[in-house]
């Protein structure tokens, strides 16, 4: 009888661990993590940490929004174990440790108010890539009439970004410039940069598609219009070209490579060294890989492809 029940103990383990996946651990996790950084990440962080409590009520999290700067700021300084990150990470920064792991995708917007006079030939020409060069870089462009090809000879009022930040930094690669090039009214935050242009009927500015649509309605934020691209430069927005009626038009065009990329990027947790060794955050790193995806489209971003996702996890080995 002793024999039996051994042996049957002895196959329950086995078949017990082969039903835990290799990627992470479902034993329970207990600890803190601190997150700073990027506004175009915060919104996926807090819901990856509101599900992951669910099942490690024992993890508190701590996390704030700052900016891409402030995020690799505080990890290489050891303020925070994780910096949210929505640019690429700079060579001088990997020389001091930093170590990225990208966890999903979004993409930088053009948007203006609502109420701009101009706003049907807005809609219906859309943005070319060298008329925001002139209106963000040279300042050449300061009229509905030469960004938009309006009939109205208005000013536009531009707005930018005052703090280090990825949007920023990803919408001046959009021209091969980089954030300090970048002119216009600086606001911080992407909180901030919405909300000045939604005050003003001439502004024209730029958001993470997260700050430009509200992720329950799908639909564009009230006091805001995304800007089309024109990506062929004929002057009008094609029927190819108009992927922006919902967040879930706009998240396909971003998957499928239709919406560029640049403005489009990938968004990164970033460490000071490989956290494979800290059970608590690793553990986390790789739920947020693993079943942390089923949340993304859902939260408003775009999902990393499967080779993408197994190339990240298997850094933390």
């Amino acid at each position: 009888m002793k024999i039996l029940i051994r042996s049957f103990l002895f196959l329950t383990i086995i078949f017990t661990s082969l039903a835990v996946p290799r990627s992470y651990s479902q034993e329970k996790n207990s600890g803190q993590i601190s997150i700073s950084g990027a506004f175009a990440l915060y919104p996926m962080v807090i819901r990856w940490a509101d599900e992951y409590r669910k099942i490690n009520p024992g993890v508190r999290f701590d996390i704030s929004a700052g900016g891409a700067g402030k995020g690799i700021s505080d990890v290489l300084n050891g303020m925070v174990e994780i910096g949210m990150v929505s640019r690429e990470i700079y060579p001088e920064e990997l020389k001091k440790g930093a170590f990225p792991v990208a966890v999903t995708k979004d993409a930088v917007v053009a948007v203006v108010n609502e109420s701009n006079p101009a706003l049907n030939d807005i809609m219906t020409k859309g943005l070319k890539k060298d008329a925001a060069n002139n209106i963000w870089i040279t300042g050449r462009y300061t009229t509905l009439a030469q960004a938009f090809g309006a009939k109205q000879l208005s000013p536009i009022h531009i707005y930018t970004r005052s703090d280090a930040c990825g949007a920023a930094e990803m919408w001046a690669k959009f021209f091969g410039k980089k954030q300090e090039d970048l002119l216009g009214v600086g606001v911080f935050g992407d909180p901030g940069l919405a909300q000045a242009v939604r005050k003003d009927p001439l502004g024209v500015g730029f958001n993470n598609i997260g700050y430009a649509y509200d992720a329950t309605t799908r639909k564009q934020i009230k006091g805001l219009r995304v800007v089309p691209v024109d990506l062929n430069n004929n002057g009008k927005i094609d029927s190819d070209e108009d992927f922006y009626a919902s967040l879930d038009d706009l998240i396909a065009a971003i998957a499928s490579g239709k919406y560029p990329s640049p403005p489009s990027r990938e968004l990164f947790f970033v460490m000071k060294g490989n956290p494979k060794n800290n059970r608590v955050l690793s553990e986390f790193i790789r739920w947020v890989l693993k079943d942390g995806q089923k949340f993304v489209n859902e939260a408003g971003y775009i999902s990393l492809p499967k080779e993408k996702i197994d190339s990240e996890q298997k850094k933390l080995q």
